[in-house]
């Protein structure tokens, strides 16, 4: 294609876009691609905005859009604001309406249902918020006040294969309870390892969750070696419903 393509990755928290998704978000930024983050909870001005700000520009995309809900269990995350398991769906749904429409991009990635390896609710209710965005964003009398409609080419969800368990021990041997999913299910690996130092610098922008300990934390405390096993790859279902014209091109634009 003459135009590389576009890509919004919407994801939870602080620190889950370069986790999860930071080597495709890379790969595509450094193709020229437009890119952007969503991110659903902290607010503007917390010290997890910063470093998530810190983070896409590592990865290429600029400036994080934030829905700004409360993260589900730290409140402190959103002063004033509902956590976003507490929000009206329509009115998170309608929110992210607005973010796909103007940015308008042919892939969007977020999380399996199961809300990833760990199984977080806010994870899981990103997931339910994305999947019903992208189809809102194309119905014209959905949301008329959030713009024109759009559709978007392809949703793809971040998980992880059966067979990658293996690969995940660290995680396990944390005491993390693994959900991954057939490997039959998933559409894409992409294999992101030309990519992994602006994925590693995204890691480590979320400064307060390596002093913590949190998933950042454990993997700055791996060997780089180990490292590079647990984030290399990186695994994707496709959302089918929302087009199926393209899916094999679309797919090949999200690995490489």
């Amino acid at each position: 294609m003459s135009e590389p393509s576009s890509l919004l990755a919407v994801f939870a928290h602080p620190d889950d876009e370069s986790l999860w998704a930071g080597g495709v978000i890379a790969r595509h930024a450094a193709a020229g691609a437009r890119t952007a983050v969503v991110t659903a909870t902290w607010a503007a001005g917390t010290h997890r905005a910063a470093e998530l700000a810190d983070a896409t520009r590592a990865l290429g995309a600029g400036e994080p859009l934030l829905l700004g809900y409360a993260d589900a269990r730290v409140p402190e995350s959103a002063p004033g604001r509902p956590r976003l398991l507490d929000a009206p769906l329509d009115e998170a749904v309608g929110a992210l309406v607005a973010h796909l429409r103007r940015f308008r991009p042919r892939i969007v990635v977020t999380h399996d249902a199961y809300g990833g390896l760990t199984g977080h609710p806010d994870h899981v209710h990103t997931h339910r918020v994305t999947a019903l965005a992208v189809h809102a964003a194309a119905h014209e009398r959905l949301y008329p006040e959030a713009g024109a409609p759009w559709r978007a080419g392809a949703l793809y969800l971040a998980t992880h294969p059966h067979s990658a368990v293996d690969t995940l021990t660290g995680f396990a041997a944390a005491g993390r309870a693994l959900r991954t999913v057939p490997d039959e299910w998933v559409a894409a690996a992409a294999d992101v390892r030309p990519w992994l130092e602006q994925k590693w610098a995204g890691v480590q922008a979320h400064r307060s969750e390596v002093a913590r300990g949190a998933a950042p934390g454990l993997l700055a405390s791996l060997p780089a070696a180990d490292r590079e096993r647990l984030l290399g790859t990186e695994w994707y279902m496709r959302y089918d419903g929302v087009a199926t014209d393209t899916a094999g091109g679309i797919a090949n634009e999200l690995t490489g």
